[in-house]
Parts: structure tokens; sequence; C-alpha cells
């Protein structure tokens, strides 16, 4: 096969049959495609690591060079996994012209990595390519963001059709695009992106525990030149949150709090994050006496507002900086 190579990266973390599964979509899309296929099992510590080397021996798939199971020694998070098997490589031990992490619940169809693949082949300035992703059902998620940002907060709380309306510029989670379009960030279930660019901006930042990392690694890369494209031909079905159990949280982890005040902070400092936090504490009071007017359900976890403005006083702006792993 000639070509650039793809290094395909999917993380696990004790949900082997699923990765497995997403493995052998993987394997199948990258059929024409040279390069090969990293999973990196993150310190399950169940049996993961062992259950996934056999799977891979008894298809054959190790032999022929395609495939191979890392282990990385640590449970250091999305970012710390995804960049051990970024540093491990193509299963030769070279490294690849291209890098593509994929989740360990998402299942690209037949073409999907090559869609990707041909974007970023014939546009040399786009550093990330990202796929559409649907869900279970058929329909489209959205992937394709804005950067946070103040105002985005304040929208993003506040739930509000007169505040979206005025703050339309500054949504997070615009409407899905209808074709091609260039965005700020992309969603990491599904996503491409050049090596060059990575020895440029370096990997994933590995304070991120989970959550904001691939914000902030499109964020870094924007303010290096590069750009970031939604190519909705590169199709993904998306179970979604299998690992992190996000869709049935009854409190909102430190972990997300703890990386989305590094996120601000990092990127635009201590004075900015606090006024994020504000905006975000005013927008939600907005939609809790909205909602005793209306009688509508509760969006977020149970004492998000408290847990939030909680954290951001105990936590301190300033600690959320701490050492900058960045690759």
């Amino acid at each position: 096969m000639n070509g650039p190579t793809v290094l395909a990266v999917i993380l696990n973390y004790r949900t082997a049959e699923m990765t497995l599964r997403a493995l052998g979509a993987a394997v199948r899309a990258m059929e024409t495609i040279a390069g090969g296929i990293v999973v990196v099992d993150n310190d399950s510590r169940d049996g993961s690591f062992e259950r996934m080397r056999d799977a891979v021996a008894a298809e054959g798939w190790d032999r022929e060079g395609r495939v191979r199971v890392i282990a990385s020694g640590r449970n250091g998070g999305y970012g710390a996994g995804n960049n051990a098997g970024v540093r491990a490589g193509l299963p030769d031990g070279t490294a690849p012209d291209l890098v593509y992490v994929l989740n360990s619940d998402a299942f690209p169809e037949p073409d999907a990595i090559t869609r990707l693949l041909d974007h970023l082949d014939a546009h040399p300035e786009v550093g990330f390519a990202g796929s559409r992703i649907v869900g279970e059902d058929g329909a489209s998620c959205r992937s394709a963001f804005r950067f946070p940002s103040i105002a985005g907060e304040f929208e993003a709380a506040a739930r509000t059709g007169p505040v979206s309306r005025l703050l339309a510029r500054h949504i997070v989670a615009p409407p899905i695009p209808d074709g091609t379009a260039c965005v700020d960030w992309l969603m990491g279930a599904s996503v491409m992106m050049r090596r060059a660019m990575l020895d440029e901006i370096g990997l994933f930042d590995e304070g991120f525990f989970l959550y904001f990392e691939e914000t902030d690694l499109c964020l870094r890369a924007a303010r290096a030149g590069w750009t970031s494209v939604y190519v909705p031909e590169s199709r993904v079905l998306h179970l979604g949150s299998v690992s992190t159990g996000m869709g049935s949280w009854r409190r909102t982890p430190r972990y997300w709090f703890d990386s989305r005040l590094r996120y601000f902070v990092k990127n635009h400092g201590p004075a900015y994050a606090a006024a994020a936090t504000v905006a975000h504490v005013v927008g939600g009071l907005i939609w809790r006496a909205r909602r005793l007017l209306t009688g509508q359900p509760p969006c977020d976890p149970p004492r998000f507002l408290s847990d939030l403005t909680g954290h951001a006083l105990t936590r301190g702006f300033a600690a959320a900086t701490g050492p900058r792993r960045t690759g």
C-alpha cells in the first residue's frame, strides 16, 4: 500500500469486548491504508489487556503487522493513554504521517477513515479532520464546536431563547454543519491529525485527566496556524460515554471540574476563568428561575451549580495551571 501512513490509536479502559468491536471496524476501514493500529489498555486491571492480546493473536492481526496491543502502565487519563499509543508508533515501531484517534465505543463505516485521510491529503493547511458522529438511531450528533468562552458559558447555562439569539456567535455547540466546514474543535471520538503538527505543538496535555483535552489541543493548533475541519462524509457510530458513565452521573465528578478550570486558566488566565465561572453560575440561576415558572425538568446533574462554585473556591484558580505536561 502506498500513500501516507496512518497510526490508529484505540484506548481501552475496562471495556475489552467493545474495544475489540471497535478494533474490528477499524481493521476493515484500514484495509487499503498504509499503517497500523495500536490498542492501549489504560491500566484496566480487569484482564482487558490479556483478553485483547489473545483476541488479536487469534485473528492473526499481530502476525500481519497491522495491530498490536500495549499496556500504558498507569491510568493517567484519556490524553495520557492516547499519548502512549502515539509514542509507541506503528506496529513496526516507526513514526506515522498521520494519527487517527478512535474511541473504544465508536465504530467507523468502511470508508470513514479513508475520507479523513483524503481530506488531509488534499488540504495541507488542515491539522485535524473529524467525522460525522451518529447515534444508534442513525441521527447525527454534535461533534464540531466553538471554543469555550465567557459568553458561551453564560449562553449554555441560561438555555433561554433570547440569550441564545443574542449570543449566537458564541454558542459552543452550534447546529450540525450541513457540509464540510472549518470549526474550532472536534470531538475526539473519531479524529485524524497530522504528526507534523503534533511535533510542532505537542501531544495531549496530560494535566487533563478526562474532558477538555481535545479542546485544548485544537486551540494550541489554531494558535499555531492549523485549522480543524468537520468532514461529514466520514461517518462513525458512537455509543457515547461507555467508559466514563457520563450519561448516568449522579454528581459531576471532580475531574470534570478540574479539567474545565485547567482549560480556562491555562489558556486565558485566572481572571478569565473566574469570569467564566461567574457567567455560568448566573446563567444557571436564570435557567432555574425559568424552570420554576415553566415546570421544565432539570438538565444538570444534582447540585451542579453548587459543586461548580465550591470547586472554583476551594481549588483555587492559580492551582489549575500546575505543571504543564503537553507531550
